[in-house]
């Protein structure tokens, strides 16, 4: 994988963001800078963590950016349940919506599971022999 806009997560990401961007235009005036703004905001965020967890070397730090990913698609959720509750979007888009948050959920959750097996594996080849061998017993390498 070469670039960050090939992950699956980050292409689901993105059309959330970009359909958020299409509804809020239909949002009235006075949600510019309430409402409107913090949608907006929380689902740039989303996509930023994605690339800048990509950037990362080490497999644990890039989950920490795909972590604050989904925090930032957990509250635009929320956004998206205040905007269904004022009545600012259909039930229809927002039944859509959700299908996409839960969507790029899952793919953020697989993805977080993948770089922390990498991790976990990256760490037990690296280890060495005698370590390896006495992993699960209890023993420290330095009781050897």
């Amino acid at each position: 994988m070469k670039t960050f806009e090939e992950l699956e997560c980050y292409r689901a990401a993105r059309e959330l963001r970009r359909r958020i961007s299409q509804i809020v235009a239909s949002f009235p005036r006075s949600e510019e800078f309430r409402l409107s703004d913090q949608i907006i905001r929380s689902s740039r965020s989303i996509t930023a963590n994605i690339a800048e967890g990509f950037g990362r070397y080490h497999h644990l730090e890039s989950a920490q950016f795909y972590r604050q990913a989904r925090g930032s698609l957990s509250e635009t959720l929320e956004h998206l349940n205040t905007a269904a509750d004022e009545g600012l979007i259909g039930e229809k888009e927002y039944a859509a919506l959700r299908e996409l948050v839960a969507e790029t959920w899952r793919l953020l959750n697989g993805y977080i599971a993948y770089l922390v097996r990498c991790a976990k594996d990256q760490r037990r080849s690296t280890l060495p022999k005698a370590e390896r061998a006495d992993k699960g017993r209890g023993k420290a390498p330095i009781d050897q």
